[in-house]
């Protein structure tokens, strides 16, 4: 009685559902639930509406169906696994495929990146290396390197750690002061990079507020940066030539543990497996999720270097539990027979080396809208790629109504601020990205 309520339209008899129980995240509830996006069905390239509506899917749900929706190859892997094995506890238990995915993954990952431990989330994730690196410098006998070194702008998740880490100012304000002993660099979206494809040519000395940092707290105390590659929900900055190398000369400079936060940029995004191998730099430790399992199940990873690994190891007792740490769905069954489907098509398809060849086209065809009077900036680097629009009154309020109309019109994108974030399917094809333009320059226009 009393409850807002919806159809949906795709059930053989139509029926109300109630709206007002569930809690939405990262969502405008009410101004949601007043006009609802709902989506019933997907495949390939596009999702359907409850309204019968086809939409292109243009940032690959939330950047990480990377093969497309509707792979039938993971939905009966993770059936298959269910019915042989649904759970088992991972506490000093263990299954076949969540060490065949360790090995997987450790084949993409660059350099000797190849100690993996499972987690549901990029969220966790991000946890995960901070506790991996606090862990590393006790071993060593430096355990007074309990601070972090993130940037402003930055996303890591929404747990404690992440939103400690955090940039974005209003993944922080409603939660108190969180986790002491952060400093936040500059972020590197600067007016001199505007409107350039792929790394800016201005910028670089930015990676020296690192050094700052050291100078101003002393490296004896700092135990990690992290960083995005190209800082992602924040709307895709890609960073200056040169600035990547430098953070990590700093960091081996200081001994301090550089993290790359790949949650976006992994599994083919940038052109290569990861954002580390497309810009030449390898961190230390590495967080990804999303597109590990093309977003059919629930899983993040962190990647962790040999040397540290080997480090945490050596300092604990014989029979002991090295690192107390983990979840009770660390390398689930499910998530780990889907993430190997998804590798397996990664592989056979060539999904990374066809989004490579890919990007110059998308590249182009989004530069094409710089024309376009409500267009403040354009960013882009791989398939990933971001437009900003000039504010309307309060901030936000043109690139939420831009998304929604957009969804109306038939693209789905996500929206941060007043900014779009394109990140199409890897499967994506050059059609797919003139139909991506041709709505958003239709839009644009309008907005």
């Amino acid at each position: 009685m009393g409850h807002a309520e919806t159809t949906l339209r795709e059930q053989a008899a139509p029926r109300q559902i109630s709206m007002d129980e569930l809690w939405m995240p990262f969502t405008p509830n009410r101004d949601f639930k007043h006009d609802p996006k709902m989506v019933v069905r997907a495949e390939g390239m596009y999702l359907w509406s409850d309204r019968g509506a086809k939409i292109l899917d243009g940032s690959s749900g939330l950047f990480c169906v990377n093969a497309g929706h509707g792979r039938k190859e993971i939905a009966d892997a993770v059936g298959a696994q269910l019915r042989e094995l649904d759970f088992i506890a991972p506490f000093t238990r263990g299954h076949p495929k969540q060490f065949e995915l360790a090995t997987r993954v450790a084949e993409l990952t660059p350099g000797d990146l190849n100690r993996i431990f499972f987690v549901n989330s990029g969220s966790e994730a991000v946890d995960t290396a901070m506790k991996v690196a606090l862990a590393y410098h006790q071993a060593r006998g430096q355990g007074g390197r309990n601070m972090f070194v993130s940037r402003e702008r930055a996303y890591h998740g929404v747990n404690f750690g992440g939103v400690s880490l955090a940039g974005m100012v209003n993944n922080r304000r409603k939660f108190g002061p969180t986790l002491p002993g952060i400093a936040h660099m500059r972020h590197t979206h600067i007016k001199e990079n505007f409107f350039v494809r792929g790394e800016g040519s201005q910028g670089v000395e930015l990676a020296e507020d690192l050094l700052r940092f050291i100078n101003l707290y002393g490296a004896e105390n700092i135990a990690a940066c992290f960083v995005e590659p190209i800082a992602g929900s924040t709307g895709c900055l890609v960073p200056p030539k040169g600035y990547l190398q430098r953070l990590r000369d700093i960091c081996d400079a200081h001994g301090i543990v550089l993290v790359f936060d790949e949650v976006i940029c992994g599994f083919g995004r940038t052109g290569s497996a990861f954002a580390a191998q497309s810009f030449g730099v390898t961190p230390d430790v590495m967080t990804m999720a999303k597109g590990i399992t093309n977003g059919a199940q629930p899983m993040g990873a962190v990647a962790i270097s040999e040397r540290i690994h080997d480090t945490i190891m050596g300092a604990a007792a014989d029979g002991a539990i090295e690192f107390f740490h983990g979840y009770t769905y660390s390398g689930h069954p499910a998530p780990c027979a889907a993430g190997l489907a998804t590798l397996d098509i990664y592989k056979n398809e060539g999904l990374f080396e066809r989004g490579a060849a890919l990007s110059p086209y998308f590249l182009d065809a989004l530069w094409s809208l710089k024309d376009v009077s409500v267009v403040s900036d354009i960013r882009g680097y791989g398939l990933l790629a971001a437009i900003d629009v000039h504010a309307d009154g309060a901030p936000g309020k043109r690139g939420h109504a831009l998304q929604k109309q957009l969804f109306d019109n038939g693209l789905h994108v996500k929206a941060s601020g007043d900014c779009v974030i394109i990140a199409p399917p890897l499967i994506a094809e050059r059609q797919h990205i003139d139909a991506i333009v041709d709505c958003l320059r239709k839009t644009l226009a309008v907005i």
